[in-house]
């Protein structure tokens, strides 16, 4: 078992976010392998963010970008539990970090779910028109469609879209991540992307 010093437990706790405890235990399950002690993290985190999920998050705060130039800019509203939770540093981060990733990555909507199902079919019918001369059985026709339709909404959901910052890791994983870190259930509501001729 290897030797867990309080300078790698403040280096995992600088890296997530999670309590000092939490962090001890994540280093000692995984013999100090920093990596995987971030993945045990980030597991539990998301464990304890589905539990919960069903709880009302009513209060929380507008974040907002405006690029350089002022040609460009976001709102997002971004809710929580409680008003103490959404006066903290770390939720106004998260909101000013959402915010930003809409003015740069584009989204159209938040997620899947919001796609109009004309919109999806849209899409199917041009993936489907793209591969029909292919030769390939359908099964395999239809999982690369599956592919395709993951790519699409990586590019236009905001939830599914890569992190700006971090492009390892998912919007939703980092509101999940928030979500552990703040003890609280943290919706991303809405967001709107305001640019000057557009």
């Amino acid at each position: 078992m290897a030797n867990i010093t309080a300078k790698m437990v403040q280096e995992l706790r600088q890296a997530t976010g999670a309590g000092v405890l939490d962090c001890k235990q994540a280093l000692q399950a995984n013999d100090g392998d920093m990596e995987k002690a971030k993945a045990y993290l980030r597991e539990k985190g998301m464990v304890a963010a589905a539990k919960r999920a069903d709880r009302e998050a009513r209060e929380g705060l507008i974040g907002s970008y405006i690029h350089t130039g002022s040609k460009i800019g976001a709102l997002v509203e971004v809710n929580c539990e409680t008003d103490f939770v959404a006066r903290t540093d770390e939720f106004k981060e998260l909101a000013h970090d959402l915010a930003m990733q809409v003015v740069a990555a584009k989204p159209i909507y938040l997620t899947p779910e919001d796609i109009p199902a004309e919109v999806l079919e849209e899409e199917k019918a041009k993936y489907r028109d793209e591969l029909r001369g292919s030769g390939k059985p359908e099964h395999v026709i239809e999982q690369a469609i599956e592919g395709k339709l993951k790519k699409f909404y990586e590019e236009t959901c905001l939830l599914e879209q890569p992190f700006i910052k971090d492009p390892s890791i998912t919007v939703r994983e980092l509101v999940q991540q928030r979500n552990a870190l703040l003890g609280e259930n943290v919706v991303v509501r809405r967001f709107v992307r305001l640019e000057v001729g557009g």
